[in-house]
């Protein structure tokens, strides 16, 4: 397991390198000037010109970016051009409220998915079988902002059930609870629907072989059969899939943070672009890249755990 996490640690550094110079491309071109930003609209060209000199944005672009580079190998990701923070500080305070997040959504949609996909292929065929696939239809049909405004509309403003706005506090508190539940149900919901898919197909696949076969005839009960000889070994397609969606959770978080006013690294990042924030938007763009690769790390591991073979 150790060769497999130093592996990956090795092919993530062609990655992380990758992600910095798209991410530091894509910046260049985004309209606006940084100097500009920073110096303020009404000041004169001459101040400008020498605030671009100091930031060495008169440079070539290679020079800037190797600049750049030297300086995240070194830990310093810049200040923010609006707050004049360390980028650093600012994800930081950022990191947490999305991994609550993060974790909040994860907790109650993968479960539920695989409890339902299970309860798909036990009942395959039947009224259950193909409600539980009309909801996991709709869920992955539906796009994220949609469902946000739908629990907000219903939840938040109809029914008033539960707040809408901002983060109450840390995730083990009751005001933080509140707070997060409904951007965890919107962004869980948009996950139940590829789990539950995959979860039916792999355990019907499982069910048909030969040693869940001889389980049933050496006399185990039905529920035992499923859940120790069919379900063990159908979660490994079933979490191939939750490694594969990792990133389309990352985009949803960005989506749900921001409907939300979430204070996490997608409704900072987002922020940080609209205002024109360079190196803030650069360091977010560098931690989603970074949650992304320890997400599929996650998996990698959970492989080895489900099936020791994978560690040969």
């Amino acid at each position: 397991m150790l060769t497999q996490i130093v592996n990956r640690l090795l092919i993530s550094i062609p990655v992380l390198f990758g992600v910095l110079l798209l991410g530091f491309g894509l910046l260049i071109l985004v309209p606006g000037d940084p100097a500009i930003v920073m110096a303020g609209p009404t000041a004169t060209p001459d101040v400008v010109d020498k605030i671009r000199a100091e930031m060495g944005l008169d440079e070539p672009v290679y020079v800037q970016f190797f600049s750049y580079l030297g300086r995240v190998l070194q830990g310093d990701l810049g200040r923010s051009l609006i707050s004049n923070k360390t980028v650093v500080s600012e994800l930081l305070a950022a990191i947490g409220p999305t991994a609550e997040l993060m974790v909040a959504c994860l907790i109650w949609s993968v479960p539920l998915g695989i409890a339902l996909g299970t309860l798909a292929a036990v009942f395959r065929g039947g009224l259950i079988d193909r409600t539980i696939m009309a909801i996991s239809v709709a869920g992955v049909s539906l796009p994220i902002f949609f469902i946000c405004l739908m629990m907000i509309q219903f939840v938040g403003v109809k029914w008033q059930l539960l707040p809408f706005i901002g983060r109450g506090g840390p995730l083990w508190t009751v005001d933080g609870l509140r707070h997060i539940a409904l951007p965890a149900l919107s962004l869980g919901a948009i996950f139940i629907g590829p789990v539950a898919r995959m979860t039916r197909s792999s355990v019907l696949e499982v069910l048909k072989l030969d040693h869940v076969r001889t389980a049933r005839a050496k006399g185990l009960s039905e529920t035992r059969v499923i859940l120790r000889h069919g379900l063990r070994n159908a979660l490994i397609p079933v979490v191939t899939l939750i490694g594969l969606q990792a990133g389309y959770l990352v985009g949803g978080a960005v989506v749900t943070e921001s409907i939300f006013s979430y204070p996490g690294i997608g409704r900072l990042a987002v922020g940080a672009i609209l205002s024109s924030d360079f190196p803030l938007a650069q360091g977010a763009i560098l931690i989603l890249a970074l949650g992304f690769i320890l997400i599929n790390m996650i998996v990698d591991i959970l492989y080895a755990l489900l099936d020791p073979r994978v560690q040969t």
